[in-house]
Protein backbone atom coordinates (compact mmCIF):
# COMPACT_ATOMS: atom_id res chain seq x y z
CA UNK A 1 0.00 0.00 0.00
CA UNK A 2 1.50 3.38 -0.99
CA UNK A 3 0.57 5.48 1.72
CA UNK A 4 1.23 9.43 1.76
CA UNK A 5 0.03 12.16 4.61
CA UNK A 6 -1.56 15.01 2.69
CA UNK A 7 -2.02 17.90 5.65
CA UNK A 8 -3.13 18.70 8.96
CA UNK A 9 -5.87 21.38 8.92
CA UNK A 10 -6.75 23.48 12.16
CA UNK A 11 -9.50 25.50 9.95
CA UNK A 12 -12.47 24.61 6.73
CA UNK A 13 -10.33 26.62 4.65
CA UNK A 14 -7.10 24.20 4.95
CA UNK A 15 -8.76 21.25 3.81
CA UNK A 16 -7.28 19.77 0.60
CA UNK A 17 -9.15 19.49 -2.83
CA UNK A 18 -9.29 16.49 -4.29
CA UNK A 19 -11.69 14.42 -6.32
CA UNK A 20 -10.48 10.79 -4.67
CA UNK A 21 -13.61 9.48 -2.29
CA UNK A 22 -12.42 10.23 1.19
CA UNK A 23 -13.28 7.79 4.15
CA UNK A 24 -13.44 9.68 7.55
CA UNK A 25 -12.33 7.76 11.02
CA UNK A 26 -14.59 9.06 13.82
CA UNK A 27 -15.07 7.93 17.45
CA UNK A 28 -14.56 8.97 20.97
CA UNK A 29 -11.05 10.37 21.77
CA UNK A 30 -8.55 7.78 22.87
CA UNK A 31 -11.15 4.91 21.35
CA UNK A 32 -8.23 3.76 18.96
CA UNK A 33 -8.70 5.74 15.38
CA UNK A 34 -5.29 6.43 15.20
CA UNK A 35 -4.34 2.79 15.54
CA UNK A 36 -7.00 1.28 13.12
CA UNK A 37 -5.28 3.85 10.75
CA UNK A 38 -1.99 2.37 11.50
CA UNK A 39 -3.18 -1.10 10.75
CA UNK A 40 -5.01 -0.34 7.69
CA UNK A 41 -2.07 1.14 6.13
CA UNK A 42 0.81 -0.76 7.47
CA UNK A 43 2.62 2.02 8.85
CA UNK A 44 3.55 1.78 12.45
CA UNK A 45 3.24 5.90 12.96
CA UNK A 46 1.64 7.15 10.51
CA UNK A 47 -1.01 8.63 12.51
CA UNK A 48 0.71 9.59 16.22
CA UNK A 49 -0.98 7.40 18.60
CA UNK A 50 -1.01 8.58 22.68
CA UNK A 51 -2.27 7.16 26.30
CA UNK A 52 -3.56 10.62 27.09
CA UNK A 53 -7.20 10.89 25.18
CA UNK A 54 -7.06 14.52 22.65
CA UNK A 55 -3.84 13.75 20.16
CA UNK A 56 -5.45 13.59 17.36
CA UNK A 57 -6.10 17.40 17.63
CA UNK A 58 -6.60 18.66 13.58
CA UNK A 59 -7.79 16.97 10.83
CA UNK A 60 -5.37 14.74 9.56
CA UNK A 61 -5.89 13.48 5.53
CA UNK A 62 -3.71 10.34 4.04
CA UNK A 63 -3.46 9.17 0.17
CA UNK A 64 -4.00 5.78 -0.05
CA UNK A 65 -2.53 4.53 -2.93
CA UNK A 66 -4.20 7.69 -4.87
CA UNK A 67 -7.47 5.97 -4.78
CA UNK A 68 -8.70 7.17 -1.87
CA UNK A 69 -8.16 9.71 1.34
CA UNK A 70 -8.34 8.31 4.83
CA UNK A 71 -9.21 11.36 7.31
CA UNK A 72 -8.39 11.06 10.95
CA UNK A 73 -10.89 13.44 12.99
CA UNK A 74 -10.24 14.10 16.14
CA UNK A 75 -12.07 12.25 18.97
CA UNK A 76 -15.47 13.69 20.55
CA UNK A 77 -15.82 13.32 24.18
CA UNK A 78 -13.60 13.67 26.80
CA UNK A 79 -9.94 14.75 26.25
CA UNK A 80 -7.54 16.24 28.39
CA UNK A 81 -7.72 19.86 26.60
CA UNK A 82 -9.82 23.07 27.54
CA UNK A 83 -13.29 23.67 27.09
CA UNK A 84 -12.74 25.53 23.65
CA UNK A 85 -10.51 23.42 22.07
CA UNK A 86 -12.91 20.92 22.67
CA UNK A 87 -15.68 23.35 21.22
CA UNK A 88 -13.60 24.18 18.42
CA UNK A 89 -12.79 20.64 17.03
CA UNK A 90 -16.89 20.46 17.39
CA UNK A 91 -17.40 23.03 14.90
CA UNK A 92 -14.21 21.60 12.91
CA UNK A 93 -16.25 18.07 12.82
CA UNK A 94 -19.34 19.75 11.77
CA UNK A 95 -17.69 21.73 9.22
CA UNK A 96 -15.84 19.08 7.55
CA UNK A 97 -19.06 16.34 7.64
CA UNK A 98 -21.19 19.27 5.65
CA UNK A 99 -18.27 20.25 3.32
CA UNK A 100 -16.89 17.45 1.88
CA UNK A 101 -18.85 16.23 -1.64
CA UNK A 102 -16.46 13.49 -2.04
CA UNK A 103 -16.78 11.99 1.90
CA UNK A 104 -18.06 8.42 0.79
CA UNK A 105 -18.45 6.40 4.18
CA UNK A 106 -18.04 6.72 8.16
CA UNK A 107 -15.41 3.95 10.23
CA UNK A 108 -17.46 4.51 13.36
CA UNK A 109 -15.36 3.13 16.20
CA UNK A 110 -16.91 2.32 19.38
CA UNK A 111 -14.82 1.18 22.28
CA UNK A 112 -15.71 -3.04 22.59
CA UNK A 113 -15.57 -2.45 26.57
CA UNK A 114 -18.16 0.52 26.60
CA UNK A 115 -21.95 0.96 25.89
CA UNK A 116 -21.90 3.88 23.22
CA UNK A 117 -22.90 7.22 25.30
CA UNK A 118 -24.96 9.91 23.68
CA UNK A 119 -22.35 11.46 21.61
CA UNK A 120 -21.54 8.17 20.15
CA UNK A 121 -25.51 7.86 18.67
CA UNK A 122 -25.55 11.70 17.83
CA UNK A 123 -22.83 10.71 15.76
CA UNK A 124 -24.35 7.67 14.52
CA UNK A 125 -27.68 9.32 13.95
CA UNK A 126 -25.32 12.64 12.14
CA UNK A 127 -24.00 9.95 9.56
CA UNK A 128 -27.98 8.29 9.15
CA UNK A 129 -29.45 12.16 8.54
CA UNK A 130 -26.97 13.15 5.87
CA UNK A 131 -27.20 9.84 4.56
CA UNK A 132 -22.92 8.79 5.11
CA UNK A 133 -22.62 5.15 4.50
CA UNK A 134 -20.98 4.31 7.90
CA UNK A 135 -19.29 1.09 8.91
CA UNK A 136 -19.39 0.43 12.50
CA UNK A 137 -15.53 -0.93 14.26
CA UNK A 138 -16.08 -2.43 17.37
CA UNK A 139 -12.00 -1.69 18.78
CA UNK A 140 -10.41 -3.33 21.58
CA UNK A 141 -11.86 -6.63 21.09
CA UNK A 142 -8.87 -8.27 22.29
CA UNK A 143 -9.46 -7.05 26.00
CA UNK A 144 -12.30 -8.82 26.60
CA UNK A 145 -12.81 -12.84 27.09
CA UNK A 146 -14.95 -14.34 24.02
CA UNK A 147 -18.09 -14.13 26.49
CA UNK A 148 -17.73 -10.52 27.39
CA UNK A 149 -17.14 -9.99 23.90
CA UNK A 150 -20.53 -12.09 22.80
CA UNK A 151 -22.35 -10.21 25.42
CA UNK A 152 -21.17 -6.53 24.34
CA UNK A 153 -21.51 -7.58 20.46
CA UNK A 154 -25.42 -8.82 21.59
CA UNK A 155 -25.44 -5.18 23.65
CA UNK A 156 -24.40 -2.95 21.01
CA UNK A 157 -26.12 -4.36 18.28
CA UNK A 158 -29.66 -4.09 19.95
CA UNK A 159 -28.67 -0.53 20.94
CA UNK A 160 -27.66 0.41 17.13
CA UNK A 161 -30.52 -1.48 16.18
CA UNK A 162 -28.10 -3.22 13.46
CA UNK A 163 -27.38 -6.97 12.88
CA UNK A 164 -24.21 -8.27 14.35
CA UNK A 165 -22.99 -9.24 11.52
CA UNK A 166 -22.83 -5.53 10.44
CA UNK A 167 -20.35 -4.61 12.81
CA UNK A 168 -16.18 -5.46 12.58
CA UNK A 169 -13.95 -6.58 15.36
CA UNK A 170 -10.79 -5.47 15.60
CA UNK A 171 -7.89 -5.85 17.56
CA UNK A 172 -4.37 -4.12 16.62
CA UNK A 173 -2.87 -8.01 16.87
CA UNK A 174 -4.80 -9.59 14.08
CA UNK A 175 -5.23 -8.77 10.72
CA UNK A 176 -8.01 -10.51 9.62
CA UNK A 177 -10.04 -7.53 10.74
CA UNK A 178 -8.14 -5.01 8.77
CA UNK A 179 -8.77 -7.39 5.49
CA UNK A 180 -12.46 -7.06 6.33
CA UNK A 181 -12.43 -3.30 6.81
CA UNK A 182 -10.33 -2.92 3.58
CA UNK A 183 -12.67 -5.45 1.45
CA UNK A 184 -15.47 -3.55 2.46
CA UNK A 185 -13.39 -0.46 1.13
CA UNK A 186 -12.63 -1.69 -2.07
CA UNK A 187 -16.30 -3.19 -2.98
CA UNK A 188 -18.05 -0.08 -2.45
CA UNK A 189 -15.54 2.94 -3.42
Amino acid sequence: MNVSFIKSAAKLNQFPVSDLPEICFSGRSNVGKSSLLNLLTGRKSLAKIGKTPGKTRLVNFFNIDDKYIFTDLPGYGYANVSKTERASWGALIEGYLHKRDNLKLAIQLLDSRRVPNESDMQMIDFFNCIKLDTLIVLTKCDKLSNNQLTNQMKMISEKLSISKDKIIQTTIRKSSSKDKILEYIHENY
